[in-house]
């Protein structure tokens, strides 16, 4: 709770996004690198969501996860690189507390969509390559959309508790947030209300939507893992391990950086170095799915190829 002198004192209505401003040489160039970045993002997952809904080769499970995936990718980096090029671009850094609050809601509800949908592509290799006379019965046309709408929901409805806790904070000043998008750590850090209950909501809702997933993903490759040891063929075991070695890098990736960035909450600490991290995880995996998932896979590149004979 804010104290009587803090709820007095008047409350700001926007708040100013530092970003990168402590790099005022490197504006254009970061400008021009974050543009190329995004546009790559872009045209890759949209070249997938294509790919997947027109070639029917593509319309298995794995693939409609993978559609998923990057329809969540375009959702996600537009959230983030939109603003973050405008602000390098014209120096504009403001930004409203209500806008502040909904990009933050629309970033949670995106990222905890994929650590769920994540640990659901786990779960279908998984089913695949351990389980592949229960395959078709478990991962049904139902089953699958039930699992990618669990996935969406999941994410949205553990981000409206976030964000309606957040709303009911009180920001009364300096207004400057250290960091390139609105975020939960950097905005509970310019409360005046007190930041311990928020920093321990925000290791909940981390291990919910995080390390749970990851937990559950991890025993799944496990699983895979020893599976793949037992198959007797070396060419056996490389063909298996093919199939899910692209989403092994992609969760590896992911995970690594958002555990390390949300499982310690304290304001006060490593903020450069978390902001790295950021960059990783709302900026640079957006943009290796895609080349992952179309350079390390035949049926992708397949489908790519036959689209551009009949574009030409």
């Amino acid at each position: 709770m804010a104290s009587p002198e803090q709820g007095n004192q008047t409350s700001i209505t926007e708040f100013i996004l530092l970003g990168f401003g402590t790099l005022p040489k490197l504006q254009i160039l970061l400008f021009l690198l974050f543009l190329v970045i995004y546009i790559i993002t872009m045209a890759g997952n949209i070249l997938i969501m294509v790919l997947v809904v027109t070639d029917e080769h593509l319309h298995t499970p794995m693939y409609f996860f993978l559609g998923n995936l990057s329809c969540l990718e375009t959702c996600y980096t537009s959230t983030i690189l939109p603003r973050l090029l405008a602000s390098l671009l014209t120096g504009e850094r403001t930004i409203t507390v209500s806008g502040c609050i909904t990009q933050y809601y629309f970033f949670c509800s995106l990222a905890g969509t994929e650590c769920l949908l994540l640990s659901v592509m786990s779960y279908d290799r998984y089913l695949a390559i351990v389980k592949p006379l229960h395959y078709a019965a478990r991962m049904s046309g139902s089953s699958c959309l039930q699992l990618a709408a669990g996935s969406w929901v999941g994410g949205f409805l553990v981000s409206s508790i976030a964000t309606v806790s957040i709303s009911q904070l009180t920001f009364c000043g300096p207004n400057g947030i250290d960091h390139f998008f609105c975020d939960f750590i950097p905005l509970v850090k310019l409360s005046c209300s007190d930041p311990q209950p928020m920093e321990i909501l925000s290791l909940i809702l981390a291990l919910i939507m995080s390390l749970v997933p990851f937990l559950l993903t991890v025993m799944s490759y496990i699983c895979i893992i020893t599976s793949i040891l037992r198959i007797p063929s070396s060419t056996g075991r490389q063909k298996a391990f093919s199939t899910c070695s692209s989403h092994l890098i992609v969760v590896s990736i992911y995970y690594g950086t958002l555990l390390i960035a949300y499982m310690f909450p304290t304001a006060h600490t490593l903020s450069d170095f978390k902001k790295v991290l950021s960059v990783i995880y709302t900026v640079l995996t957006p943009l290796v799915n895609p080349l992952i998932y179309t350079l390390r896979n035949k049926e992708v590149k397949g489908a790519l190829r036959k689209a551009c004979r009949k574009f030409m």
